[in-house]
């Protein structure tokens, strides 16, 4: 049975083609879906544009709408087994990952209903003895909603509640490979008594409905996460429109690695911070940088400890390391690895696709250390989006600083050392939207997430990630009797 799209708050066949899921881990069927026309575009946005605008959503208060949120949540909490479940067959990630990403979006949906709570407008500082000045915020409008494949619950729910709890109508257009999920909110969103209309989950082609949604005139914002080539073209679409957006891409992240740095804890942080999500991360510690005193102990650790990771079926519990998401993703993978050894690097453990028993069935590619290479060499400037990590020494804090910057990527970085006045000497001097010392890969819904240079525009996340989908007004009361004597 073909699954239906939700329109305006009905579900229906999309007037698009069929698409299909599958299974990374043995590239069986998960679900055929149908997916949206430009008609189905046109609809859906022209009721959306209607549905904020009417008086039963534009008009409710913060704490009403904060209601919906909350019951929202529980039902992703009642349902999370089966979320995380589906979400490990849509993109082949381990369970213990994907319980994760179902755990955040339920954060993430309490963390932004409670703000709602108390979430004021603004009396504005006094200038004038004739005149009250306040600010509010209003909601923008329809809002394009586009998540990549690689962490859909997670992305989705990062967009939809904060649009959502501005007053907004959203549209979302998931991944063309990872669906299913988007569907499941949105069933869940209407069990929540989220009004008809507010959201519309359409999937399709990003070049033609992704391409569709956002140039369509009633669409005031684009919020994208995805590749950063995409993301410039979005950018110049929004630019065009003169409209507001923001932009997760891509990233390229350097790891530090200081000559006072706990090595056992620093070799264990930097494998998850590029082997979790088999590096289908845009914020992947891609780049190691270790102090040559430390260099050759902690590249001996490194690779002993990359060489056990276990690499298999992403629904058992011992799986560390999942398959890639598809054939053509793990082709890419191998392509810039085989680019490494041309550079002049040398591969110290994994480099190949996995084929070994049951792996054969699925797109697994081995968890990868490559030295040898400088951080100019391409491997070390593109962004791979997969388990592979290159490792460079450094012995000059000043000249480091300066190769970790050598990137039009900024979106993350680690830091492991025991000074923290080092730390955070680096921390200001590094060019990056987040920065980790010693830990990596922590989220909190409260902190902003960015990034700089080509790694994207805005923030998403905290108080501000609500006000990021509003626009304020400013307004004048003016308190003196007196006629204005220009008149006279």
């Amino acid at each position: 049975m073909v699954k239906e799209l939700f329109l305006a708050g009905d579900w229906q066949q999309g007037r698009g083609e069929t698409s299909q899921s599958f299974f990374p881990a043995d590239r069986s069927l998960n679900a055929e879906f149908s997916t949206a026309s430009l008609d189905d575009v046109n609809e859906a946005i022209e009721k959306a544009d209607i549905a904020w605008r009417a008086p039963s959503w534009r008009n409710l208060l913060p704490t009403e709408r904060a209601r919906i949120f909350f019951k929202f949540a529980d039902i992703l909490d009642r349902d999370r087994e089966a979320l995380a479940k589906l979400q490990t067959r849509d993109n082949g990630k381990p369970l213990y990952e994907t319980r994760g990403l179902v755990a955040s979006a339920i954060a993430t949906t309490r963390y932004v209903a409670s703000t709602l709570e108390t979430m004021d407008n603004e009396l504005t500082n006094q200038r004038m003895h004739d005149a009250l000045t306040l600010s509010l915020y209003e909601p923008l409008g329809v809002i394009a909603a586009i998540t990549p494949w690689n962490s859909p619950i997670a992305s989705e729910v990062q967009k939809l509640i904060p649009a959502l709890a501005g007053g907004n109508a959203v549209i979302l257009k998931p991944a063309e490979a990872t669906s299913l999920i988007a569907l499941e909110i949105a069933k869940r969103f209407e069990e929540a008594g989220l009004p008809k209309g507010i959201l519309s989950v359409l999937p399709g082609r990003g070049s033609v409905i992704g391409n569709a949604i956002v140039n369509h005139p009633l669409v005031r914002k684009i919020s994208f996460t995805g590749g950063t080539n995409t993301g410039r073209a979005l950018a110049h679409v929004a630019a065009e429109r003169l409209i507001t957006t923001s932009l997760e891409l891509g990233g390229k992240s350097p790891t530090i690695v200081l000559e006072d740095a706990d090595i056992d804890l620093a070799v264990n942080g930097v494998i998850y911070g590029i082997f979790s999500s088999a590096g289908q991360a845009c914020i992947a510690g891609s780049r190691l940088f270790v102090h040559v005193s430390l260099y050759d102990a902690f590249v001996s650790k490194l690779v002993a400890k990359t060489a056990k990771l276990r690499v298999g079926h992403p629904e058992d519990p011992q799986t560390q390391v999942g398959p890639v998401i598809s054939e053509q993703h793990l082709l890419s993978i191998d392509r810039y690895v085989q680019q490494a050894l041309v550079e002049g690097g040398k591969i110290e453990v994994g480099g190949k696709r996995l084929i070994e028993g049951d792996l054969v069935k699925g797109s697994y590619y081995a968890p990868t250390v490559i030295t040898g290479l400088k951080n100019s060499d391409s491997v070390c400037q593109e962004e791979i989006f997969g388990p592979v990590l290159v490792v460079m020494p450094f012995d000059n804090e000043e000249a480091l600083i300066k190769e970790a910057n050598d990137s039009v990527y900024g979106l993350s970085a680690g830091i492991w050392t025991e000074s923290y006045r080092k730390a955070w000497q680096l921390a200001r001097a590094l060019e990056a939207g987040t920065i980790w010392v010693n830990t990596y890969k922590k989220f909190s819904i409260s902190t902003p997430f960015g990034g700089y240079k080509e790694s994207g525009i805005g923030r998403e996340k905290g108080r501000l990630g609500i006000l990021s989908y509003m626009q304020q007004k400013s307004v004048f009361f003016g308190m003196d009797d007196t006629p204005n004597p220009w008149c006279d």
